[in-house]
């Protein structure tokens, strides 16, 4: 078997050369061919290019394919460039979001230090979150503060940025406070800068549903929601959340509580305003009296003399 393999190697080894040496004499052909100035290797060369090339049209796809595609990676390499960029630009812009919003509750607590009114109706208390007794059919949390600090029920209860929710059970040490989300929640709201009123409509989902729009034309995403005091439920003008249109293009509301960290929320004091209820105390116009006494007045259609008219003018007198 060595023997025959030895015999093999000797017959393909000058093959091999041959070959080789064949390569070398058309390359170096071909390299003078290029090199030589003369018409006729010029038209000689042009005629060759004309008869080769077009029949190796096959074999320039795959070089086509190629670079087409080390263009792509090139543009894809430059679109997440840009993508990161944006991400990093976005990030900045929710740094400066959450510190414009505490800038604005800082002005919002420096204006009401400037006018101060000692009102128990317009000061909160704050509780600590102790534990949530949320469930798939009904969302709420139990505060540490009860009817031992004047807790009420329906009073609002928000985390100092945006409304929560209300006290629904008060207890002695203890509360319950019903999140906005719960399918139990109904609240009138306002969705700014169209002033367009709505109802928020809890359904067990991190985005309740916005219902009962005046005018849906008028709501654009992103608009500004907060509470609007109808029928007395919660003070007017407290943060809700914002506008955002769901996959089924339905309105709902992204909330401005942290509903993920409900560690401390701020009980609002709020008292039913007073009604009117006796019409005595309003300022009417008192009934003027008629001048002439009824049996002075002469009747319509007689001819007054002039005496008539001046014993009637003494009358009124």
């Amino acid at each position: 078997m060595a023997r025959d393999w030895s015999k093999g190697e000797e017959y393909t080894r000058p093959v091999r050369r041959i070959l080789v040496g064949i390569l070398v004499v058309l390359m170096f052909a071909t390299f003078l061919l290029w090199r030589i100035d003369s018409p006729r290797v010029e038209r000689f060369r042009a005629q060759l290019v004309d008869r080769i090339m077009p029949s190796f049209d096959w074999a320039l796809v795959p070089v086509t394919r190629v670079v087409g595609m080390i263009e792509g990676f090139q543009s894809y390499s430059r679109i997440y460039e840009q993508n990161q960029e944006l991400r990093r630009e976005l990030r900045q812009m929710k740094a400066w979001k959450e510190a414009a919003l505490q800038l604005e509750q800082e002005n919002a607590k420096l204006l009401d230090l400037n006018n101060v009114r000692l009102d128990a109706r317009l000061s909160y208390i704050t509780g600590v979150v102790l534990a949530d007794s949320g469930s798939p059919f009904r969302q709420s949390v139990i505060l540490n503060i009860g009817a031992r600090d004047g807790i009420l029920d329906g009073w609002a209860a928000t985390d100092g940025l945006g409304l929560v929710g209300r006290i629904a059970g008060v207890g002695e040490r203890t509360s319950r406070v019903i999140l906005l989300t719960d399918s139990n929640s109904r609240i009138p709201v306002t969705i700014q800068p169209s002033g367009q009123n709505a109802l928020m409509v809890g359904d067990n989902s991190a985005v309740p549903l916005l219902d009962f729009i005046e005018s849906p034309g008028k709501v654009r995403a992103g608009d500004r929601i907060v509470s609007s005091g109808d029928g007395g439920l919660f003070p007017p003008g407290l943060l809700v959340g914002h506008v955002l249109q769901g996959p089924d293009r339905r309105f709902r509301v992204r909330l401005a509580a942290d509903y993920e960290r409900l560690e401390f929320l701020r009980v609002l004091r709020s008292h039913a305003p007073e009604r009117i209820v006796d019409p005595g105390a309003l300022i009417a116009p008192e009934p003027r009296p008629n001048p002439l006494p009824p049996e002075a007045a002469a009747p319509a259609g007689s001819d007054a003399g002039p005496e008539g008219a001046t014993g009637a003018t003494e009358n009124g007198q």
